[in-house]
């Protein structure tokens, strides 16, 4: 009960920044953040953030508040799993906050993937999971902050559609503080590996 408490005042408080827009976004800044995606992100993230490297996050329709804060935090070297040591800390060290805004503000108008099934039986118990949580180890719903088909909000990332793989892998690291996410680290301190893996499934089968 406390840590869905705890969860709630999280949401409504974890950033709080606007969203950088298309419109805010000068004409210049825009062709210099396409020229930075498709000869640079793109490597790993795929043409307009699709990427097909369950590896790597899909960044298509991600929300920009969400891109920002995370490309901030590799820039600042404050994320701190292991792909942000690995790749982004580099990655993101040149990147200006306007070229930033504008890589975030053109990855949040591209076209979403489609979802991608496995197990139906998996599925649908992460599903049950992401809607209702797990009551008996005090695990609130992932719908809670993400929304209800996954979309996520500007504070929260969008999961829908994700691949599998890459969401495991930052679970864990929050369950393991790599991430030094509170909120996110005593939703999933409680998590089995089967449940986690659950979820991903599910989330993964979510699309457009």
């Amino acid at each position: 009960m406390k840590l869905s408490i705890v969860l709630l005042v999280g949401c409504a408080t974890w950033l709080g920044a606007d969203a950088p827009h298309a419109a805010d976004v000068s004409p210049d800044m825009h062709e210099a953040a396409i020229k930075v995606a498709v000869t640079t992100c793109a490597t790993c993230h795929g043409a307009q953030g699709r990427s097909f490297n369950p590896k790597f996050p899909r960044l298509a329709a991600q929300h920009a508040t969400y891109l920002v804060a995370q490309m901030k935090n590799f820039k600042t070297q404050t994320r701190g799993d292991a792909d942000a040591l690995g790749y982004m800390w580099g990655m993101a060290a040149p990147l200006s906050d306007e070229l930033i805004n504008a890589l975030a503000a053109y990855y949040s108008v591209q076209r979403p993937v489609s979802g991608e099934g496995s197990d139906p039986t998996l599925i649908a118990r992460g599903k049950d999971i992401y809607e209702n949580g797990v009551a008996a180890e005090g695990i609130p719903p992932c719908a809670s902050c993400h929304g209800p088909q996954a979309e996520g909000t500007d504070d929260f990332p969008r999961l829908a559609g994700q691949h599998v793989q890459y969401l495991l892998k930052q679970l864990r690291s929050f369950q393991n503080n790599m991430r030094d996410v509170a909120i996110m680290h005593g939703v999933t301190s409680g998590l089995k590996s089967s449940e986690m893996a659950a979820v991903a499934s599910y989330l993964q089968s979510l699309g457009n």
